[in-house]
């Protein structure tokens, strides 16, 4: 049994030399070097059986093998959603995305505004219950120093308030010195795309010699494919060998909190956005200070909902009461563990679709909404892959076994139970098993229970819910903040409760959290921001 109570106490006793009594500190404040440094090193599209530590010698990985020696395993880590801006708005809120409205992929489009244009849909940012915020304005407001890139993509448009810094050359060595930081650096050499931008690259495994799982074909086109992620993951590898390399010369690699992590399944076809293990398990390796636990692992259920009330915790910051998340480790680390983690698939670009899964210790439960439909829907953005060009010739042609093609078949079950102890790659549904029925019952009762609870927003056409976000066809406005002065300060005040104020000094570029009225005669400007608003206009104090 793992000792977490013993990192529980490590941070508690930090929490105590602090003396905070508050979440609310001032970040004018000069902060604290005792709080935990904490990295989120993220790989994008990448699921656990590619990795030595998960027990694949295909490719060595030096950097996160050396990681993994010195922190944690996680055998059982999950994306809610097996697709990325989905599962982003999870991890930076706490909260499931069929909750905040951010279940589709995807409604905020930085990259183009007119997002779906083959369905008529623009880019929107979902208005997301009341108290909802980027978890990092709860750090920043404790002194931390914030800082994330290259990527955002949280199926909303970011708040101000979130990070100190976000851009591809973000780092924590530009915050001031001895400020406690929170850094996430995200890698996209491991990315779907690049398995067909890289297939003419250099290969560091031959394709004779990678495995390939059974609900694949076995020739040359499946196996370059794999072999190039392969090579990728090679590449993950040196950069965040460089990331750690940093982190050693500044002195900090030993007493700091890093989390690798994938942001969810693999970027193959049957990974990457079906509710499959395969797409909905991520590694994880947690290192925590002074390597506490190393070279052990942990089989709980650890879900993308978790980590933000877990990092808040190691903080030594109570995770508010809206977060659906519970804090795994830390100070406010819950004492009963989940025994369910909930998953969710729905329109993937232009193409509506609605499945729920719910897993068990041992049982894998699916709900399809739409039986029409084929599980392997024809994105366009996958449809590039080599790989997915040569499941469909191969199926149009009658080439594949049966265990090939399952996932190809045009339609699909209304409900699908796998005994994951017994068929981990959920090849054979269970869901007509007489013997079964009473777990087939009570799954359903799970999920549909849990979708109640978490007033699952999928249940509702997109263009409804635009209609109730957008009611004039653009983001709601915070109204203005409004400004109080007396003989000694100036007191902020917006007329959203829930709002964030930032403000700033005229002559600085970062905005900064108001939790206190300011010094008579600053100079400032200041808004309001909440997630799916847009800003209320800019005051000027000159």
């Amino acid at each position: 049994m793992i000792c977490w109570r013993r990192l529980s106490f490590y941070t508690g006793i930090v929490v105590l030399i602090l003396g905070i009594g508050s979440c609310h500190e001032n970040i004018n404040e000069e902060p604290s070097s005792d709080l935990p440094n904490i990295i989120w090193l993220v790989a994008e599209d990448q699921s656990p059986e590619w990795f030595p530590v998960y027990g694949n010698q295909t490719i060595s990985l030096p950097n996160l093998e050396n990681l993994s020696k010195n922190g944690v395993v996680f055998e059982n880590a999950y994306s809610p959603v097996p697709v990325c801006s989905p599962a982003r708005s999870a991890l930076i809120t706490g909260m499931y995305p069929t909750t905040l409205g951010t279940h589709n992929m995807r409604t905020y489009n930085a990259y183009r505004k007119d997002n779906q244009p083959e369905i008529g849909l623009t880019s929107y940012s979902p208005v997301v219950p009341e108290g909802v915020k980027m978890f990092t304005e709860y750090l920043r407001e404790k002194g931390y120093y914030c800082s994330n890139g290259p990527k955002e993509d949280y199926n909303f448009a970011r708040t101000e308030a979130s990070w100190d810094e976000s851009s591809k050359n973000h780092h924590w060595r530009n915050r001031i010195k001895d400020q406690p930081f929170f850094s996430v650096f995200n890698f996209s050499v491991c990315h779907e795309s690049q398995i067909w931008n890289r297939t003419k690259d250099s290969l560091f495994v031959s394709p004779d010699k990678v495995p390939v799982p059974p609900y694949f074909p076995d020739n040359d086109t499946i196996r370059h494919d794999l072999a190039v992620n392969y090579s990728n993951l090679k590449r993950l590898d040196d950069q965040i060998g460089e990331i750690i390399a940093d982190l050693k010369e500044d002195g900090l690699y030993e007493n700091s909190i890093i989390f690798f992590y994938g942001d969810h399944g693999g970027p193959f076809p049957r990974h990457k956005r079906a509710l499959y293990e395969t797409g909905t398990k991520v590694p994880l390796v947690i290192k925590f200070p002074k390597n506490v636990d190393s070279g052990t692992r942990d089989d709980r259920f650890i879900s993308f909902i978790d980590f933000a009330p877990t990092v808040l915790s190691f903080a030594g910051i109570e995770p508010p009461k809206v977060m659906q998340g519970k804090a795994q480790f830390g100070q406010f680390e819950v004492e009963k563990k989940q025994k369910y983690t909930f998953h969710s698939a729905d329109r993937f670009d232009g193409i509506y679709d609605r499945l729920r899964a719910v897993r068990s210790e041992r049982y894998k439960y699916i709900k399809s909404f739409d039986t029409s439909l084929s599980h392997a829907i024809p994105v366009a953005y996958r449809e590039q892959m080599p790989m997915m060009r040569e499941l469909r010739r191969l199926y149009a042609e009658d080439k594949l076994n049966e265990k090939e093609s399952l996932w190809l078949h045009p339609t699909k079950p209304e409900e699908e139970l796998y005994d994951l102890q017994n068929d981990p790659y959920e090849l054979n549904n269970l869901a007509r098993i007489v013997e079964l029925q009473d777990t087939l019952k009570h799954l359903r009762k799970v999920l549909k229970d849990w979708m109640k609870e978490t007033n699952d927003l999928g249940q509702y056409p997109e263009n409804k819910l635009i209609a109730k976000w957008l009611p004039n066809g653009s983001q709601p406005k915070l109204p203005p903040l409004e400004m109080e002065e007396n003989s000694d300060n100036v007191k902020l005040i917006s007329g959203q409760k829930d709002a964030t104020i930032i403000w700033r000094r005229i002559q600085d570029s970062i905005w900064k959290i108001y939790d206190k009225p300011l010094a008579k005669g600053t100079l400032f400007e200041a808004k309001a921001e909440r997630i799916g608003y847009q800003d209320s206009d800019v005051i000027v104090n000159d």
